[in-house]
């Protein structure tokens, strides 16, 4: 779609990478602490005609300090916000703790994006996750995750193909009677991507589900009840390829959380 005057400026929340200790001393961006925009996310946004920005972190060990630029006014100057994939949500963070070292999470990045989504719904913004943005949106508003789905429901659908990634799928089932199933009239099965572990344990009370796997039940897609525009989906839009036949096509979600986005302006 053709970008439209006055240009959306879309939030991008940041990953984030770690180096590994101890690492080689190669030097360059391998021993640093790096926020980054997934180039996938970025023309996933730029495809449905808005720019997008990444929001970098700001703690207490940043070179900007808190005191001079905070997260609300990223808040104000933007028109909607993005939250990535990326680490597993930490454990603590619903309450628990890791079953197994590989499943600690980020709690870092958790406390960040938590704080990042509340200062954009505070300023009447809409929000959009994608997987573990699905997944911390949940746990934000009360929700629970399995840590690892093979681990804990073994009879479950296989969520994850490591060596397939983003070319593993499974049908979703849209729910009827969803802002979901509206935007897709018609559509009551379709096929998405299944790239994580983790998934919806106990669905937040402010959430309703939107589209959930048809095999085990495992919930796909949700939204916030009330005002608020606050939506999201376990799998990943910017992997979706328009080409593969049966593949789910995003361009509607997209374009509906654009749209909410362009409402908020006031210029």
């Amino acid at each position: 779609m053709p970008h439209q005057r006055p240009w959306l400026r879309i939030g991008v929340s940041a990953r984030i990478y770690y180096p590994a200790g101890p690492v080689l001393d190669m030097g360059g961006v391998w021993t640093k602490t790096l926020h980054y925009l997934e180039q996938s996310v970025a023309h996933w946004v730029l495809g449905g005609g808005a720019l997008p920005m990444m929001v970098p972190a700001v703690d207490a060990d940043s070179i900007v300090k808190r005191k001079e630029i905070d997260l609300e006014h990223y808040a104000e100057s933007l028109d909607g916000l993005v939250l990535q994939g990326g680490n597993d949500v930490a454990p603590e963070s619903y309450g628990e703790t890791p079953l197994h070292v590989d499943w600690a999470g980020d709690r870092v990045r958790d406390r960040y994006e938590m704080e990042l989504v509340a200062a954009f719904v505070a300023a009447g913004k809409p929000v959009f996750g994608i997987c573990r943005g699905f997944q911390l949106l949940n746990v934000m508003y009360g929700g629970t995750l399995l840590q690892d789905i093979a681990a804990q429901r073994p009879q479950s659908q296989a969520h994850r193909d490591v060596p397939k990634y983003e070319r593993h799928f499974h049908d979703i089932e849209v729910l009827p009677g969803s802002r979901l199933a509206e935007l897709y009239p018609g559509v009551k099965r379709a096929v998405a991507n299944s790239i994580h572990h983790q998934g919806i344990k106990d669905l937040s009370p402010q959430f309703i589900a939107e589209a959930v796997c048809p095999e085990d039940g495992m919930v796909e897609a949700i939204r916030k009840r009330g005002d608020s525009y606050v939506a999201a989906v376990q799998w990943h839009p910017e992997f979706h390829d328009t080409e593969l036949h049966g593949t789910f096509d995003d361009a509607a979600m997209l374009q509906d959380f654009l749209t909410a986005a362009r409402a908020t302006r006031k210029d």
